[in-house]
């Protein structure tokens, strides 16, 4: 069926609802991510003249999704943008004038797709690929830092300026302004002797480059045990385990997966030290493209001390029971490799802990189990350390994140009708309000003059598929925009939920996590609302203000430079957001954009 919207027509197909259909995760993926929508204004990117620049080093490991795999091609085989027609290294048949639109001729690995219709469009400009020169790269108007992996001041040789109030830190990014990161941490800093001497570390995540990462340590901690918490089966896993064969000192782990298209999608590091412990939650993969021109958040954990001898066993908790839910956690695994690990975590005192960890895991669960994980574990902790708060209906829901899963037919099936009431639970006031719902996910045109260009569309997997099936969702959709961060062009990987005042000074909390928009993610209701069933593993930390003794946190609108004192939220994009217009389309990866240019002179053709 056809139907009309404030984005454009949109032809729709019949099916019905089905579940978000992820890769699996880590290195590799055979099937599709689900999701998507249109095109942006057309208006081409000035060039700055050309400079000297040192090439970016390819790589030739397969990682991630089928979308970062298109990326990785797009870069290392970029398609020209050209004005003049020509038949000559075209990779498609049609391209849509930002109508409607037009899939390619190899969507087969996604089945039949009915319903699309192909419009009618003006002569595109010429597709034509060239060869990359080894010793050089495009122009960039961002400026020639977009090219240098890392400035001669990127990496702190001092302990660095942080605000210790929240824990809460963008990743840095090159090409910006210095003082945007101000207060920002890179992998190295992280994992600096300027925060602890490493015994052992464990990474939990989605996708690795095994020599990439290695490397990433310093040099006289390159050889410490790493343990590797991954998702990967059969091909994928092997693979993996092949990348790591030059380094005896990194094992393995593998995530149990046994629910249809879940992933490992957590993104956490267990950092053991002479001095003591640290836990830090992110966002990023251990892989270079995810750490230089992508906006990143993470929460890192203050130094914890180790425990007196024969102390007893709930000694170390905080008033967050930070420990025992982080401890759940990691048993939910049923993995001997952690064990270990979970027998350290006790020994040591997690006290300081100020936020309140938010899981997922993989299953079906019943009774008092349904709050465990998920988006019902939101529920339950904002139900319980939140207060109503005067016009509450008026107050805001933003949610940001960089994929999209399947929602349904309907804003009834889900959004709305579940994961709604519990962005909405504010305390144990028994209104249930319908109030604004902001959610942030980058358009084609915020997408196009990125600093990566149309490549970082491939770390925003949301595809035609999914997105034909629910063109009532974009109706809530705005633009990606973080002026007073800086990173307007940096497109985001971050993902974060809050409730904001109406005027957009105060939240009611905030969570910085890995999951995305997906029913497998947050998990769905069945049963007639008796069970709840979750697909993936995920992780991320709250922030409500009981926890630091405040009725609201303040807005933080000027977080660059980093203040010591400050006591405002660093929430990492602009507000108020700003709605898509007419124009605007959310960025899809599996179509084509071949009528402007992106910042480096190139369209986007995946194959």
């Amino acid at each position: 069926m056809s139907q009309d919207s404030q984005h454009g027509k949109w032809t729709v197909s019949s099916s019905d609802d089905d579940d978000e259909a992820l890769p699996p995760s880590g290195t590799t993926s055979d099937s599709r991510r689900h999701a998507g929508s249109n095109h942006s204004s057309q208006r081409a990117v000035s060039p700055s003249p050309a400079v000297e620049v040192k090439p970016e080093p390819p790589s030739s490991l397969t990682i991630g999704s089928e979308a970062r795999q298109t990326a990785t091609k797009n870069q290392l085989n970029p398609v020209k943008y050209e004005t003049s027609p020509s038949p000559a290294g075209k990779r498609k048949k049609e391209v849509s004038d930002g109508s409607g639109w037009v899939l390619s001729d190899s969507d087969e690995d996604d089945g039949d797709v009915k319903g699309i219709k192909v419009l009618p469009t003006r002569t595109p400009p010429s597709l034509k690929t060239k060869k990359p020169k080894v010793e050089e790269r495009p122009p960039s108007p961002h400026g020639r830092l977009y090219y240098i992996d890392e400035p001669d001041d990127f990496f702190e040789s001092s302990f660095p300026r942080l605000n210790d109030t929240y824990r809460f830190y963008l990743n840095k990014v090159t090409g910006l302004d210095r003082k945007y990161n101000s207060g920002a941490l890179h992998i190295r800093d992280i994992l600096s002797p300027l925060f602890g001497t490493l015994k052992e570390s464990v990474q939990f995540n989605y996708c690795f480059d095994i020599a990439w990462m290695v490397n990433q340590y310093p040099p006289e901690f390159r050889d410490r045990p790493v343990l590797i918490v991954h998702g990967d089966k059969r091909e994928a896993k092997a693979r993996l385990v092949q990348q790591a064969q030059p380094f005896p000192h990194v094992r393995f782990c593998q995530a149990k997966l046994d629910i249809a298209f879940g992933t490992h999608h957590t993104k956490m590091m267990l950092l053991w030290y002479e001095e003591g412990f640290r836990v830090i939650i992110l966002t990023s993969n251990l892989i270079r493209a995810d750490w230089y021109q992508k906006t990143q958040g993470m929460w890192m954990s203050p130094l914890f001390p180790r425990l007196p001898k024969g102390s007893c066993p709930n000694a170390g908790e905080s008033p967050t029971f930070f420990k025992r839910d982080l401890l759940d956690y990691l048993a939910s695994y049923r993995a001997a490799e952690l064990e270990e690990w979970i027998q350290r975590i006790k020994e040591h005192d997690l006290s300081e802990t100020r936020v309140y960890l938010v899981g997922s895991t993989p299953g079906r669960y019943v009774g008092p189990d349904m709050e465990r994980w998920g988006h019902l574990r939101l529920r339950k902790l904002l139900y319980e350390n939140t207060h109503p708060v005067r016009g509450e209906e008026q107050w805001p829901v933003i949610g940001q994140f960089s994929s999209i899963g399947s929602m349904g037919l309907d804003k009834t099936k889900w959004l709305t009708g579940e994961f709604q009431r519990t962005l909405t639970t504010l305390g144990k006031s028994s209104l249930r309000p319908d109030p604004p719902m902001h959610l942030l996910y980058p358009s084609v045109e915020d997408v196009r003059t990125s600093l990566e260009g149309y490549p970082a569309g491939g770390s925003l997997p949301y595809s035609i598929q999914t997105a034909q099936k629910q063109l009532w969702l974009h109706s809530y959709f705005h633009r990606w925009k973080a002026d007073a961060t800086g990173r307007s062009h940096a497109m985001p990987h971050i993902k974060t939920y809050m409730r904001i005042s109406p005027d957009f000074t105060q939240l009611a909390w905030f969570l910085v996590t890995s999951a995305n928009l997906s029913k497998a993610a947050w998990g769905a209701l069945e049963k007639s609302n008796t069970q709840v069933m979750v697909r993936s593993y995920e992780l991320g930390v709250l922030y409500v203000p009981s926890a630091f003794n405040m009725k609201t946190f303040p807005v933080d609108r000027n977080p660059f430079p980093v203040s010591l004192s400050s006591s405002s939220f660093p929430v990492p994009f602009d507000l108020p957001p700003t709605q898509y217009s007419t124009k605007d389309q959310p960025w899809i990866w599996n179509i084509p954009y071949t009528q402007a240019p992106d910042t480096h002179g190139n369209v986007w053709v995946p194959s």
